[in-house]
């Protein structure tokens, strides 16, 4: 497995086929919501395997500040600690674009994932979508 920039456009479609699955399918988020339209402003991190998208995520960078978002690991595939690699690579994206802090909002079921990653929350908890979810941020070394 590699996890990396997305190389070409053919890993971009299937990282956006990823998202439609978990987001829109397994979580009933309208595809609309999650087409917000800073997909090409972003770099696709990917997850490969056997030629095969199974991770990812996007990192938009805004001066100093990346903000990391639709994190999206495949059912068959979690819990093998694809997430903390993908974060991981979506850091180093940040950093190598000029970032030196990381925000994002995650799902409050795997806010422990990030924690882990040296996320601290910040704000109340709100409701996306439908979905509980807490701000949270890191410092990028």
């Amino acid at each position: 497995m590699e996890v990396r920039p997305a190389r070409d456009r053919g890993e971009v479609d299937q990282a956006l086929a990823l998202r439609e699955q978990v987001f829109c399918v397994e979580q009933g988020v309208p595809l609309a919501a999650d087409r917000d339209g800073l997909d090409d402003l972003a770099v696709q991190v990917v997850a490969v395997e056997a030629g095969r998208v199974i991770g990812t995520c996007r990192v938009v960078v805004e001066g100093e500040i990346g903000r990391l978002g639709r994190m999206a690991v495949e059912a068959g595939s979690r819990g093998r600690g694809l997430g903390a690699a993908i974060l991981a690579a979506a850091e180093q994206s940040a950093r190598d674009s000029g970032a030196s802090q990381m925000r994002l909002h995650a799902q409050r079921y795997i806010e422990d994932m990030y924690a882990a990653a040296g996320y601290m929350p910040y704000g109340e908890p709100f409701t996306e979508e439908g979905i509980e979810h807490v701000a949270m941020e890191k410092r990028l070394a």
